[in-house]
This record gives C-alpha cells, structure tokens and sequence, in this order.
C-alpha cells in the first residue's frame, strides 16, 4: 500500500491529461490503467484504425439486443495507455456552440461553450486559425488532412453545388456547413491523448503509472473516498489517497467502477448484494451516444486507399428537428461503409456518405450484470426509441442523396448500392435506417453534471453526497453535443485539472445536490 495525493483511474484521453497536469506540482500522482503499456503497431497507422476493432487494444464491448433490430451492436472503447484515443477515428473536432450553451441550461451552469473555450484552447497547438478561437501552444497538434483524398475533395465540392455553405473552420465550434475537419495526425502519424501527454512526462519522479491494473472498486470511509482498490495479475493492492480520487475510466468504467463501490441505484446495487453507501440514481441513466446510417455508392472507378481516416470531410447541418442547433453531421468515406450485420450486395469499389445523428432524443442505461468488476456491463443505448430521432436520421439522407447526385461526384459516381434507388417511400427509408446501425462510439451522460436528483456530479465535477472523490470523463456531458467526442473530453480533462489544482479537497462533504 502505498499513499498519493491523487489516484487517476483509467488512461484514457482524460487519464493522460489529468496525470500530466495534476503531477506538474510535484504532488505524487498514481495513474491506474486496466489495459497495456505497450501500444499496438497499427495504433500509429492511420487508414489502420478499423483494425483495431476487437483487438488488445479495445474492451469490445457489446449493446443488449436492439429494439429496432433484435440484436446487439459493437461498442468499441479504448483500452491501454491513450484509451479511445489510441484506437479512433482520429476527428478533432468540437462540435456546435449551441450543444454547450444547453449543458447550461440543463443545471450545468458555467460549462457553457464560452467557459470551455479557453480549455479548449489549452488542449491545441494550431496554426493559421482565429487565435480567439483556436490555441496554440497547446501539446495536441490538430489540422486538416495534409494528403487529400479524391472523394473527400469531390464531396466537398458537391457540398457546396447543393447550395451547403463552405465552412472557414468546420471544428472550430461557432459554424455550420462543410469542411475538412481537424484530425488527430501528426506528421503521418496518430497522436493519441498518450502521445501528447502522458509520454513527455513519464520520467518524472512523483509520478506512478501502473497497466494492467484492475481497478475493483473506490474505498470509502463513511462518505469519504480514501482510495481505490485494484488488482496486477492475482495480487489485489490498496493506493490511499491524501487529497482526491478522479475517476476517468470513461462512460462505461466509470458508472460501473461507482456501482461496484455502492454508489448508485440503490434498488439495482441490493439486487446484486451490494452495500449502497449513496443512492443516486443517475449513475448509469442518461447514456447517449451518436448512432449512423448512410447512403452507399458504387464507384465508377477505383477508389485509391487513404493516407488519413477515411472521413476527411464533415458537414454540420440543421434539419429543423432538434432543439439545440445543427442535429446531423455528413461525413464523406472513402470505403463503402455500412453495419456490419446488414446484407446486402457485393458493392466492390465504393464509397459511402455517411449520417450521424447529432442530437438524438433517445436515452439508454448502463447497468452491472453481477458484482464482479471483471465482468462486462449491461449496455442498453435505446436506439431510436423516440421517433423523432428516426425522423432526423431520414431527413440527414435525404441531404446525402442530394449531395451524393451532385456534378462533382459523377465522375466517381456508379449507382446508389444502399438503400438502393428505389427506396424512396417513408416507411421504407425509416426501415433502412433501422437495419443500418452503427454506433459512431460517442458514448457520453452516465454521470452526468447538474443539481438536480438525476445528475451525479456537480459543477465542480464532483460526486454528490461523497467527497474527495470527481469525475472527468466523457460520462459527465449532461446532453449530446454535435461532434466526435474526443476534443471535448481533452478539454473536460483540462478544466477537471485547473478545479482540482485551484480548489483543493477537504474533509467536509462536497457535492451536495437539490433535490
């Protein structure tokens, strides 16, 4: 057993973040991490990315059987030094202001758009941008594809001929339209939340970065954290803490780590024998994530392999049916990309634009199928168990087809493969998008930030009713946001360390709640 004054769990985009920052003091930091130190070749590959799915590097995760479909969905998520980071789609982008602006008035007062902004900025190093937008200096170096692929020009372009506006920074938060959005490649080269942050600083003395380390769940004494137990091989160890323990094991660890340590429903923890030590209810509850649908095309000739993601281009759009601003972004793919699960015909060459629903209405849970911390969850997202989500998604390939029918994609352009040209009627198109579901792996809300009884933690992140114990992970985002998710959680992580590093713990009771 040995004492820290912080124990980071998980190491993830948050994790690195939070390591590198709170151990900049010369306080003795512990980071915790249940996936390996040793990085996967093709982590670094860009155009790789795909492969990593169900690999070492991925918990391979997977949803309760659908209702719209009858079965389950991957749910990919990092696993190792970098998290998510390590093994994603690379996107750096931040989403609309408007999503922000709406955490506030949803009771997160003070994380709106313009209180992250300058986290935001702290995360990057850009360059060529508005410097009151945009950071420099920052360790992520995030920029446009460099090597351009055709598709990703020819979508662009088409974009623009639809009558869509041309964005001046698509990632930048303040428009919408299409661009070539910001992508987490350096030089050729992913960099991942490990290679910015938490690699530059691993000499450091007061810093402790275990891998392979289990986290079994938090210690409490009375209503106070003291700790975290976990476990290296078959030996299970005790780190104190003197200060706070920051949970980042992200939307799925970090609620199943808390109900481990009975700190969540209290129904559903004494249905699995466990102690409730605090009820909160929202643990689990509010779990959101970005699912897609798409339209897929033949190409009229062969499409050259990518040196970037594959999805070098978004548009950002407003269908007139969510709430708070653009609701579905357009993604142009350099692969005919669609579910995995879903037949269909042999498509050879193609390419797909690709319909992500931004601001879904829908809501899921993430619950423990036993008491054991090794066992995965129960993962239900809900999909399109409101209809006005459905309605989204319809109106986001309705868009697609006009773009896809463009002049500047008819030279690519061999036949619409999927959902073929003749599916046109309502209930046919809202059938197509049932069957063609893949999660964007935008997972977020599970502890979600607010002071009302559904919330878990407060707007200083931390867990209502226990002190010295935060949160910051993507699990905290009270409501969905119109982007990839990784650029907010960097900066989620940045304003968790400035809180922690400006307001220090205390014995007393932290995060308390209205009710």
């Amino acid at each position: 057993m040995r004492s820290y004054q912080h124990v980071v769990v998980g190491a993830g985009t948050a994790g690195c973040v939070l390591a590198a920052r709170l151990s900049e003091d010369g306080v003795r930091v512990l980071l915790l991490e249940a996936g390996s130190a040793r990085p996967l070749e093709s982590m670094a590959v860009p155009p790789a990315w795909p492969s990593l799915m169900g690999s070492t590097a991925d918990w391979a995760d997977q949803t309760v059987p659908q209702r719209v479909t009858g079965a389950g969905v991957p749910w990919p998520r990092g696993r190792g030094l970098g998290g998510s980071s390590s093994i994603n789609a690379m996107n750096f982008v931040r989403g609309h202001r408007a999503g922000y602006d709406a955490w506030v008035a949803a009771g997160a007062k003070g994380w709106g758009f313009d209180d992250l902004l300058p986290t935001f900025k702290r995360s990057e190093h850009t360059e060529g941008r508005d410097p009151a937008l945009r950071g420099t200096g920052g360790p992520l170096k995030p920029g446009p594809a460099v090597q351009r692929h055709p598709i990703a020009e020819a979508g662009l372009e088409a974009a623009g001929q639809a009558g869509h506006p041309i964005a001046r920074d698509i990632s930048g938060g303040l428009e919408e339209g299409f661009g070539f959005c910001d992508l987490s490649i350096v030089d050729g080269r992913r960099q991942s939340a490990a290679d910015a942050y938490l690699n530059p600083v691993l000499s450091r003395p007061n810093l402790d970065v275990v891998t392979d380390a289990l986290v079994h769940r938090v210690l409490l004494d009375g209503d106070r954290c003291t700790g975290v137990e976990y476990q290296v091989g078959a030996e299970t160890l005790v780190a104190r803490c003197t200060a706070e323990v920051v949970l980042a094991a992200g939307t799925i660890g970090t609620p199943q780590l808390l109900m481990l340590s009975g700190i969540g429903p209290a129904d559903h923890l004494k249905d699995l024998g466990i102690e409730v030590v605090g009820d909160l209810p929202g643990v689990g509850a509010n779990l959101h994530d970005h699912p897609m649908c798409g339209v897929v095309y033949r190409s009229a000739q062969p499409v050259p392999p990518g040196t970037n993601n594959h999805g070098e281009v978004q548009g950002l759009l407003s269908t007139g049916i969510g709430e708070h601003g653009p609701d579905v972004q357009l993604m142009f793919v350099d692969v005919p990309l669609r579910a995995d699960s879903l037949p269909g015909p042999d498509i050879g060459h193609g390419y797909a634009i690709m319909v992500s629903l931004m601001a879904p209405f829908s809501r899921g849970s993430l619950r423990l199928a036993d008491n054991s911390p090794g066992t995965h969850p129960v993962i239900d997202p809900a999909y399109y168990t409101d209809p006005r989500d459905i309605d989204i998604v319809a109106a986001g390939l309705r868009i697609a087809r006009e773009i896809g029918a463009a002049p500047a994609l008819s030279t690519w352009y061999g036949g619409e493969a999927l959902p073929g040209p003749d599916v046109r009627a309502k209930e046919d198109l809202q059938r197509y998008i049932r069957i063609n579901l893949r999660s964007y792996s935008h997972y977020a809300g599970t502890c979600a930030i607010g002071a009302d009884e559904r919330s878990v933690v407060d707007t200083n992140l931390q867990v209502h009713g226990i002190s010295n114990l935060r949160v910051a992970d993507a699990s905290v985002v009270p409501a969905p946001i119109s982007a990839n998710t990784n650029a907010t959680v960097y900066a989620i992580a940045e304003r968790a360390a400035q809180l922690i590093r400006s307001q220090p713990a205390t014995d007393g009771l932290q995060g308390s709640r209205t009710t």
